[in-house]
């Protein structure tokens, strides 16, 4: 009688707050003690105490047997506890379990509260074996007089069928009929369960369709309509029929009811039973869409959250009628909670066309800028929120702000316009001014997708070229993002994109020399290495069109310029030349050997003297006279302009054909093959030994590898090397080591993995009047103030204009844009025959950025000098000077010359 009981435990519990693992402690030890009692009320109280301990996270696996004990008790109030110790503690891996089955046979042909308790219980407690041995049982329960037996025994039923499968065969017909039960609570269970047992194959249960419409069109149980709605939603894909059938009373239902539970359930059934297609199924579909922009109007931020989630899923079937809720979709985008927010994101996206798409880009775009909350209110201010009390203002540190909101608002402006391969813009103007506004009020590292997307679309579009470069610019001259390029969000690779894009088309510049003090300060060697390489690629194309521009109308004044800026250009880039990373050392150098190749002309150049020629344009028909300019001024600008720059089609790769006569598992250096040959099992490559005698030398084989490296032994694994002492050698053996020597500098030469060292040898010198003389196409006009050293000590043009606004509003856009076509397909090469494909949606498949180094860019105007040369038709070069060819010095003894192809002018790259 002094035992504690559960009450007690709680209040000890309660009590020693401070110590409790030693009080738990204790309370277990007296626990064990009482549940092998023989007492069975005082085990009861054990097991009660144990359970409690269980749900506090206190293992009480130890005492299944004892609980078992418990349920066998002939008395209901301590039977009840141990059922409930066995819900609590029993699992499929319990090794008692299989001790119960009789236990439960027995219970369940008990008294009706035994099987009510027993019921209960088996329903948490069954396994695969429990479910074989008891489903006759439970089968038979569901005849039972007692209409509360058979609702449990309905529910005990489905973990029956969800353990052994077996029994659907023989127990689905008695739960069939209670469908047609006189008790609704069973009739409820039994829907409950048909519901869960046909979301695996609704197809099983398409026979229970005339009972389920029956109860659809006579119950009044709220709950039990809802089930009844999800099962016909489940079961409408399967038989079309039903779909025309349901379409009245569930439309009667949305109409009617004032459950909110029932008339969402409704309106998801329509959506995913296709019950919205057709003539009556538009009329659904409204009623549906009204129904649901009420829900986003209410207060209630559930019914906001549900009615987003499934317009998203109207939209694709019935995007007119959502979009009538245009401005109510918008509201929700305000909404404090980050999940509304987050679902109203979702319909703007899957609801966005032509027509809209600007306005709800501006009104998603807004979102990402910062409000002003560090003004300091006023007096009058402050004393009218004391007086008055206004409603909170929002805090700065709101969704809106966060970091990862504001990447899903950029994100999704940038799909929301790019999908299907921009199919919903109208006006790339106005997209590309997005993608910059973008830039500026993100905030977060998206600019590698903006750059993307920048390049993308120039690519695409010819028709904003224009005002891309424009654009690209405001953008260079603008020190925002060069300032804050180590700063986290600051989209520094915009400048990639604006680089490149000023570089690629920069026939669209009327002064393409002002931009490049911008491409060249100094501070873009604080970039990443990427970005200031592109910035040297580009400055070398503004350069090179620069140049052919000014060669075409050249004057003697122009001479004293050109050297000013060549020198200038040279001191600039003498800065990269020294980079630590390679990719920026590597294009510097190059454009600085080339620049110092045009300084040397430049240098070299003489101003052409009268001949006694009375006409100019008589002059320059004289194919044996010399151009009035410099020739190096057409030295860099062919070497960007051949080819034309267009967007590649996703396929293009696959398609192209392997030439006939390529073997692709062929040997390209033959040598290697027969070092692989040699190779052991283990790897190591077996080399053979140069014997040498104490007179001299033998004649070195060309299959021998070894060279001398010194008077000591090297071992290095399977290596060892032994060279003699080293005696005066002969004439003859001179002259054949010499010999030896330049046969295999030969064989090294056409080694592609060995790097010849040619600093030993004079470089030849710069014949620069052995630059051909060429046929080309007539002038054009020269831009006014396009020459570099105009501007490079005057105050920057460019750096007057205003700075981008942060954001450009609908209004700015152009009332009549150009009319823009987009290249969606891409080139293909060559040759390639594409099969026609069904008209099926392609998804956007967005081009990766292209390498400004190894592909050519969109061809200039044709590149004029003088005038053309009356020569003969056999004799025609192509109109870009040929590459200046550097040949080295032949050894003596080898042939390595090779017949020159002539290269006919209908030849051309594709």
């Amino acid at each position: 009688m002094w035992e504690r009981t559960l009450q007690d435990l709680i209040r000890g519990l309660r009590a020693n707050k401070n110590d409790e693992s030693k009080f738990i402690g204790q309370a277990m030890d007296e626990i064990r003690r009482e549940i092998k009692s023989k007492d069975m009320a005082l085990k009861a109280g054990a097991v009660m105490k144990i359970t409690y301990l269980d749900m506090l996270g206190y293992d009480m696996s130890w005492a299944s047997f004892h609980i078992i004990e418990v349920m066998s008790s002939p008395k209901i109030h301590i039977k009840s506890v141990g059922y409930l110790g066995a819900v609590q503690s029993f699992n499929e891996d319990t090794d008692v379990l299989m001790l119960t089955t009789n236990l439960l046979k027995k219970d369940l042909s008990s008294t009706p509260a035994d099987v009510a308790v027993t019921l209960n219980g088996v329903s948490s407690i069954m396994t695969a074996d429990l479910a074989r041995d008891l489903s006759p049982d439970l089968v038979g329960m569901l005849n039972h007089s007692r209409p509360h037996i058979r609702k449990r025994a309905v529910a005990a039923m489905y973990r029956v069928f969800q353990k052994y499968p077996d029994a659907l065969r023989h127990g689905i017909g008695r739960l069939q009929e209670k469908l047609e039960d006189s008790d609704p609570g069973v009739v409820c269970a039994t829907v409950n369960v048909l519901c869960e047992l046909a979301r695996r194959n609704p197809q099983d249960y398409l026979p229970l369709a005339p009972q389920l419409f029956h109860l659809l069109t006579t119950s009044s149980n709220n709950w039990m309509l809802i089930k009844i709605v999800k099962l016909f939603g489940s079961l409408s894909p399967h038989e079309p029929r039903l779909v025309k059938k349901l379409q009245p009373p569930i439309t009667d239902l949305i109409s009617t009811t004032s459950a909110i539970s029932l008339l969402y359930e409704c309106v998801h059934t329509c959506i995913i039973g296709n019950m919205l297609q057709g003539t009556t199924g538009d009329a659904l579909a409204r009623t549906c869409v009204s129904k649901l922009a009420a829900f986003i109007e209410d207060p209630d931020q559930n019914l906001k959250y549900i009615a987003l989630l499934a317009m998203v899923k109207i939209v694709p079937t019935h995007p007119h009628l959502v979009a009538e809720h245009q401005d109510t979709i918008l509201s929700s985008v305000d909404d404090e909670d980050i999940s509304i927010r987050m679902r109203a994101l979702d319909l703007l996206s899957a609801l966005v066309n032509r027509d809209n798409l600007q306005s709800i880009v501006q009104q998603v775009l807004s979102h990402l800028v910062k409000p002003e909350s560090s003004a300091i209110p006023s007096a009058v201010q402050s004393l009218s929120q004391h007086i008055i009390p206004s409603a909170p203002v929002k805090s700065p540190g709101a969704p809106s702000q966060s970091t990862a909101y504001r990447l899903v608002l950029s994100q999704r402006i940038m799909t929301m316009c790019s999908q299907n391969t921009y199919d919903n813009v109208a006006d790339f103007e106005w997209y590309l001014s997005v993608l910059v506004d973008l830039a500026y009020v993100s905030n977060v590292d998206i600019g590698t997708q903006i750059r993307d997307q920048l390049v993308d679309v120039v690519g695409r579009v010819r028709a904003a070229r224009s005002y891309a470069v424009k654009l690209m610019v405001k953008v260079l001259s603008d020190d925002t993002f060069l300032l804050h390029a180590g700063e986290q969000g600051s989209c520094s690779e915009v400048l990639w994109a604006a680089a490149w894009i000023c570089g690629e088309y920069c026939s669209e510049l009327s002064a393409p020399d002002e931009l490049i003090p911008y491409l060249l300060q100094p501070e873009i060697a604080s970039l990443r290495p990427d970005i200031t390489a592109v910035c040297i690629q580009s400055a070398t194309k503004l350069f090179g069109y620069w140049a052919s521009e000014a060669a075409k109308q050249w004057t003697e004044s122009f001479l004293e310029d050109l050297k000013r800026a060549v020198d200038i250009m040279i001191e600039q880039m003498e800065q990269f030349a020294s980079s630590t990373q390679i990719e920026v050392q590597e294009r510097a150098a190059n454009v600085l050997q080339l620049l110092i190749f045009i300084k040397r002309d430049v240098a070299m150049y003489k101003p052409k003297q009268e001949n006694g020629f009375s006409d100019p344009s008589v002059a320059s028909f004289d194919p044996v006279s010399e151009p009035s300019f410099p020739k190096s001024l057409y030295l860099i600008q062919p070497l960007f302009s051949s080819h034309e720059l267009n967007p590649v089609a996703s396929i293009a790769q696959a398609s192209v054909p392997i030439p006939d006569g390529l073997d692709l598992d062929a040997w390209i250096v033959p040598s290697m093959q027969d070092r692989v040959a040699e190779e052991g099992e283990d790897g190591d490559v077996t080399e053979r030994k140069i014997k040498r005698s104490k007179k001299g030398k033998e004649k070195e084989s060309a299959s021998k590898t070894k060279v001398k490296s010194g008077k000591k032994k090297q071992k290095e694994g399977g290596y060892q090397e032994e060279l003699a002492p080293q005696e005066e050698e002969t004439a003859e053996e001179k002259a054949e080591r010499e010999r030896l020597k330049a046969e295999r500098l030969e064989r090294m030469r056409d080694d592609p993995y060995y790097i010849m060292d040619d600093r030993s040898q004079k470089p030849p010198a710069e014949d620069v009047d052995s630059i051909p003389v060429v046929r080309l196409d007539g002038p054009l006009p020269l831009p006014k103030g396009t020459f570099l050293s105009t501007h490079m000590n005057k105050p920057d043009v460019l750096a007057e204009e205003p700075r981008l606004p942060g954001l450009r509003s609908s209004a700015s856009i152009r009332s009549t844009p150009p009319a823009f076509v987009v290249e969606r397909e891409g080139e293909m090469p060559a040759g390639v025959v594409i099969t026609p494909q069904p008209l099926t949606p392609i998804p956007s498949l967005r081009r990766m950025t292209p390498n400004p180094f190894d592909v050519t860019t969109t061809p200039p105007p044709p590149l004029p000098s003088f005038q053309s040369y009356e020569v003969p038709d056999d004799e025609l070069r192509a109109s870009t000077p040929e590459p200046i060819k550097v040949t080295r010095a032949k050894k003596k003894g080898t042939s390595t010359a090779k017949k020159k192809r002539a290269v006919k002018p209908e030849m051309k790259a594709q």
